[in-house]
């Protein structure tokens, strides 16, 4: 769910105070009173991911994501419980986007605590839903169309074929409601209040969630230290735009919090310099479309070819997804900004040149 780094420009200075501070699995680290940092194992190259533990008082506990529905992950959790919760249910479950190391465990959570609510954007708890009913059916031609046009070869289509429909294993069952979260309004977290702040390209509406009083903000994969998210054009709208919806988020974001803010990620650790990690990212994606354009200016490529403009590293066979959907963000912002077009050949196969 989280991106490939690009050959970008070298990463600013921020500082890290909760570093000597880091919770083992199990455990928790207060970033401030009645918050808690949770750090839950994954099956990836990325191998923690960060959660949030909020004591909202009489009424019990909110978590903020939940990490993937993995036996090690809800023994952790129950630990936690155990150790935690001083006999107070969790109540309310918010997740920041619909990625299985966030949702994935909050089907679960809910029906472990009887009555405990969800709380998502919309757009997330239905893209949610409509992934996880793709559990067990075949791949679709339009997925198949899409990545024999980005230049795949036979074999790799077939893997995805083979793996098509695999969301679903990666989530507990959802609930059947939901709390809707909306980008603007404040809800009350452990006696503070929290703006919501939604952004785009990662993945459809992403929730942060910031107290102002605090300067702190939980950031989810809006804004990560040390890895870029995910910007990926996929095969159910294969003509978006994602990257521009992300750079319009960087900056919304920027113009939300103070450079200054306590950044709670959901990878790495937390974090002060977000005004210098968003310029960061921004810069990044400017020097890879600049490089692309020139790229597409000596002779037509396809998705495929484009990858040693953008990437800082081969890119083998268990990133090839994502470089592709990495790859088209840049390709189609190109397009829609007129600089780029794209033809399809004979055999189904897209190339794309300068303008």
């Amino acid at each position: 769910m989280d991106g490939l780094e690009t050959k970008t420009p070298a990463r600013p200075g921020l500082t890290y105070p909760f570093d000597e501070q880091v919770p083992a699995q199990g455990e928790t680290t207060e970033i401030m009173p009645g918050l808690h940092w949770v750090r839950m194992r994954l099956p990836f190259a990325l191998e923690w991911i960060n959660l949030w533990l909020i004591d909202d008082g009489e009424r019990g506990w909110t978590i903020v994501d939940t990490g993937m529905p993995l036996p090690e992950t809800k023994e952790a959790w129950r630990t936690i419980f155990e150790t935690c919760l001083g006999g107070r249910p969790v109540w309310r479950v918010i997740v920041t986007h619909m990625h299985p190391d966030h949702v994935g465990n909050a089907g679960w959570l809910t029906r472990k605590f009887p009555g405990a609510e969800l709380w998502m954007s919309q757009l997330e708890y239905i893209s949610c839903r409509m992934l996880v009913a793709d559990t067990g059916r075949e791949a679709p031609a339009a997925g198949t169309d899409f990545y024999v046009a980005a230049g795949w070869n036979e074999a790799q289509v077939e893997t995805y074929r083979s793996r098509f429909g695999r969301f679903g294993k990666g989530v507990s069952q959802m609930p059947d409601a939901y709390r809707r979260l909306v980008d603007g309004e404040t809800i009350r977290l452990g006696g503070r209040d929290w703006q919501i702040v939604t952004g785009n390209g990662h993945s459809p509406e992403h929730v942060c969630l910031f107290c102002k009083s605090e300067n702190v903000i939980i950031s989810g994969d809006q804004l990560l230290p040390r890895i870029s998210s995910n910007v990926s054009v996929h095969p159910t709208e294969p003509k978006a735009n994602p990257l521009k919806d992300w750079l319009q988020s960087c900056n919304k974001l920027k113009t939300a919090v103070s450079d200054d803010v306590l950044v709670l990620p959901a990878h790495n650790t937390p974090f002060r310099g977000a005004h210098k990690r968003l310029d960061h990212l921004i810069r990044g994606h400017e020097v890879g479309l600049k490089r692309l354009a020139q790229r597409l200016g000596e002779n037509p490529r396809r998705v495929v070819d484009t990858f040693p403009a953008l990437f800082g590293r081969k890119i083998g066979e268990e990133s090839l997804s994502l470089a592709t959907g990495e790859a088209l963000a840049h390709l189609n912002y190109l397009i829609a900004a007129g600089k780029a077009v794209v033809e399809r050949d004979g055999d189904g196969v897209d190339w794309y040149r300068a303008m």
